[in-house]
């Protein structure tokens, strides 16, 4: 009997695994893959903010960004840049090593290459299916964590639902030349409603990648034959790798000895599709919420609840301004866009928002309130009038 069976090994997953056996609690993490973070399909741009917060996955960075390169559909580019570092590059399967390395060092275990099929709970204990080597083995807990990522047939199996909200990202690494900031790209031809981006990792490579809600891969391809078009990438024949990325939490993420945490309960920036943040964050309340119930032996629904009210309280302003943003920019076609490019330039916001001394990397909602208060009334009466001539 474990106090803790975490399924998932990805970062919010062995954060809260290395948080409660600190504590001594004892905790078993379950990961379906046969290493960790293989299966990852991330850029692993992460903020300063996060990792003064959660310094524990430094060791996996490759490049500081302090600029940033955005392209309208058009061509036209507005770059930001400080002086200070503003974000961290991180090799994700490194990351997710170093965080499992962690957890192992303060005495959680790890079981690869098991698949968690399904969990059942009673007043006594919580208790896994899990497929492992080709067998079907039971293992027993007083609490269990999904934190495996996105689209987890878990959650639907406890009656916490399903995320029906998403989009798909595609990424490839790519031999690039001569690339050493971000560069993100905006119009319906490359990314429609999203965005793609070229991210620098080590010397000569780089992440390349996009959203989309569909022909995902498609678009990737376009994309990568522009960029080999321009010479800025060596060959667009690459392996693509493919994952979903939720865009609104799961209606509850809690219930009687069951917590939920990261990508699997929809912990996700609406705006950029970035969870490790978020994931980190809600990882820490879901270890003292579980903390607290180890320590009184409740862990009803109404114990586990605590959890879900922190962790919305204070991720709520911040989800539904980026949701807000997100349904904005989806309705945009490629005129308005250069519209906002063009107001951007033309008022300086760009520069207006990096002299902030607190421009926050990882709090969108709050770069999003200031750059439409630089926007100003006609500037929004006018991005409005657009959206409603849209053809």
């Amino acid at each position: 009997m474990y106090d803790a069976l975490i399924v998932g090994a990805g970062p919010a997953g062995s954060y809260l695994a290395s948080r409660l056996a600190t504590w001594g609690h004892s905790v078993l993490v379950f990961e379906q893959h046969r290493s960790i973070g293989k299966a990852t399909c991330c850029t692993g741009i992460v903020g300063k903010e996060c990792l003064d917060a959660f310094p524990i996955g430094k060791r996996a960075v490759v490049r500081e960004a302090r600029s940033a390169k955005f392209f309208a559909p058009s061509g036209e580019c507005l770059n930001l840049a400080k002086e200070t570092t503003q974000a961290y590059i991180v090799d994700r399967m490194a990351f997710d090593a170093e965080l499992a390395r962690s957890a192992q060092m303060q005495g959680a275990e790890y079981l690869l290459g098991s698949q968690v099929r399904s969990i059942t709970t009673t007043k006594d204990l919580a208790r896994l299916e899990v497929k492992r080597n080709g067998r079907i083995m039971d293992f027993e807990g007083k609490t269990a964590v999904i934190a495996s990522g996105f689209r987890s047939k878990l959650t639907q199996g406890i009656g916490l639902g399903k995320n029906r909200d998403f989009v798909m990202g595609a990424q490839a690494e790519v031999e690039a030349k001569e690339i050493d900031e971000v560069e993100v790209y905006f119009g319906s031809h490359t990314a429609p409603g999203f965005f793609a981006w070229l991210v620098p990792t080590s010397q000569g490579r780089a992440l390349a990648g996009l959203l989309s809600r569909h022909h995902t891969g498609s678009y990737l391809r376009s994309f990568l034959n522009d960029l080999a078009n321009q010479g800025k990438i060596a060959s667009p024949d690459v392996t693509i790798s493919y994952g979903g990325i939720p865009l609104r939490p799961l209606p509850r993420t809690s219930r009687e000895r069951v917590i939920v945490v990261g990508d699997a309960a929809g912990q996700v920036k609406p705006t950029t599709g970035g969870g490790i943040y978020y994931g980190l964050l809600c990882a820490q309340i879901a270890a003292d919420t579980l903390h607290q119930a180890l320590g009184s032996n409740e862990f009803s629904a109404k114990a586990l609840g605590g959890y879900e009210k922190k962790w919305r309280r204070k991720l709520s302003r911040e989800l539904r301004i980026g949701r807000s943003a997100r349904w904005l920019f989806e309705k945009l076609d490629d005129r308005q866009i250069e519209h906002l490019f063009r107001t951007a330039r033309s008022k300086r916001i760009p520069e207006l928002l990096l002299s902030s001394i607190d421009f926050p990397f990882d709090s969108h909602g709050r770069v999003i309130l200031r750059g439409a208060r630089y926007l100003g009334l006609r500037g929004a009466i006018s991005l409005l009038w657009l959206l409603v001539r849209r053809r």
